[in-house]
């Protein structure tokens, strides 16, 4: 009986021994983000006028020459010429371009060293569509003013059908089951709920109910248990991924007759808009045919955990496929062009474009893949200012959450980028912005490569997997 009592006492001494650990290793991680506190930053002023610069307000295609922007409090109060300054700080825009900065409407954000990614590229708001408990206190921080960080906003778990199994969702199973998750997630604080595969048409009717009550907007993975004209209802904000409208709509057949009812359905609900994340095929082509595609600098942006577990999965997925299927590539390749072709009839049908990218999964590192995305709406036939608009004003009217962004007007909040060239005519210029104002906030660009610095050289993975097994254990 003592060397049970022994063994027992040992056992216990060595639970608290890994649990102290993984402890200390949360308070390291947590420490080793503190660079991206406001406190940390040289100043923290929210009021300034900005001469001397040329604006790009997004209202309409055009630049207002040597303007002035007036921002008190992380708001902007004036856009116009030789303002005064009423004693405000003036920063001197060196005939430089302040562009809004960019919405990212479809991210997976895994830990807040990819939040200084985001900023890094001129990011400074983001829609993450993959919600769990971490994320809840990252926005609180953010909205407590205690982050650099863009505008952050979170949908729930995915939720899914009672056939679809995984660990990165929330099965539903009865109606009743549907709108208990969705009161629970309104009073939560989660933003907006994201609907998923499996949905079957008694489940979605339950949620969708359930959210205009509580007054919460859906982005919507289509369920193949509806059809996809299903998705066209009010409550469903964006439809996502013009993948499904290959894989769904289409039956996975590149029909060019069948896409132009698709473009109707869409011109006929002017409140829907379109998520397309073109990015995710190609960056399946770029598993199939890239040699060294995970060991790419920009790779270095993934989160440890990801990286290791899903970009490996994917990678070896696609490169299995590939030893059985000859044409995979081109199938692959000819998918990601014909997303790209939806993209451009939709376009010229009117219908709203937002940009997404799916970020933070995959070989999709935070930050950088927008600018990719959005050379794709360039080869949709968009223009520059059509581009940029689906990152800025058009994002900025889906939810009322957003409604003070995407555009430098009076009223608006100062999320600003500044960049030398005028992204009207060269797009690129906004990969690596001189200077960010977010939330008012002014950063540099020294400020913003030591935050890419840091979020590619993180060591979290340990910690990535307790949030993960945190969220297995409070969402199920």
């Amino acid at each position: 009986m003592k060397i049970l009592k022994y063994i027992g006492i040992g056992l216990g001494l060595i639970v608290l021994l890994i649990v102290l650990t993984l402890g200390v290793l949360i308070i390291i991680d947590d420490l080793s983000t503190s660079y991206l506190e406001v406190d940390a930053l040289p100043s923290q002023n929210r009021s300034y006028l900005i001469e001397h610069v040329n604006v790009v307000p997004m209202t309409s295609d055009t630049v207002l020459l040597n303007y002035s922007v007036k921002v008190e409090n992380g708001v902007i109060t004036e856009v116009g010429q030789q303002l005064a300054d009423n004693g405000l700080e003036v920063i001197d825009g060196e005939g430089q371009y302040l562009s809004p900065g960019l919405i990212d409407m479809h991210v997976h954000v895994w830990d807040e060293y990819e939040l200084g990614l985001y900023l890094s590229n001129g990011v400074t708001a983001v829609r993450n569509l993959w919600g769990q408990p971490m994320h809840l206190r990252m926005k609180q921080a953010i909205n407590e003013g205690k982050l650099v960080a863009p505008a952050f906003y979170t949908a729930g778990p995915k939720l899914t059908g009672p056939e679809f199994i995984g660990d990165d969702n929330l099965q539903l199973f009865t109606p009743e089951a549907a709108k208990a998750k969705i009161i629970e997630y309104h009073d939560r604080g989660y933003d907006l709920i994201k609907t998923y595969y499996g949905l079957t048409p008694e489940i979605y009717n339950a949620v969708i109910e359930q959210c205009d009550k509580e007054g919460m907007d859906i982005a919507a993975h289509p369920s193949q248990k509806v059809p996809y004209g299903y998705h066209f209802q009010p409550q469903i904000k964006t439809i996502e991924h013009a993948e499904d409208i290959v894989q769904l709509a289409l039956g996975y057949q590149l029909d060019s007759a069948g896409l132009e009812e698709v473009v109707k359905l869409y011109a006929d609900h002017p409140q829907s808009a379109l998520c397309p994340t073109t990015v995710v095929y190609y960056n399946i082509y770029r598993l199939l045919t890239e040699e060294g595609v995970l060991s790419t600098e920009e790779m270095d942006g993934i989160n440890p955990l990801i990286r290791m577990v899903d970009s490996q999965a994917q990678l070896d997925r696609w490169q299995g496929t590939k030893r059985y299927d000859s044409t995979i590539v081109s199938k692959i390749l000819a998918q990601h062009n014909f997303q790209v072709m939806a993209v451009q009839k939709l376009h010229e049908a009117g219908v709203n474009i937002v940009c997404g990218t799916d970020a933070g999964i995959g070989v999709t590192p935070a930050g950088y893949t927008i600018h990719q995305e959005l050379q794709f709406y360039k080869n949709a036939g968009m223009n520059n200012y059509e581009a940029l608009k689906t990152a800025t004003v058009n994002a900025s009217i889906i939810h009322s959450f957003l409604s003070d962004l995407g555009t430098i007007e009076s009223g608006k909040r100062a999320n600003f980028n500044l960049s030398k060239e005028n992204p009207l005519v060269n797009l690129q210029t906004l990969r690596k912005p001189n200077v960010v104002f977010v939330n008012g906030l002014m950063l540099q660009r020294a400020t913003l490569d030591e935050y890419e610095i840091t979020a590619k050289n993180r060591s979290n993975l340990i910690v990535s997997g307790l949030r993960y097994l945190e969220n297995l254990l409070v969402e199920k």
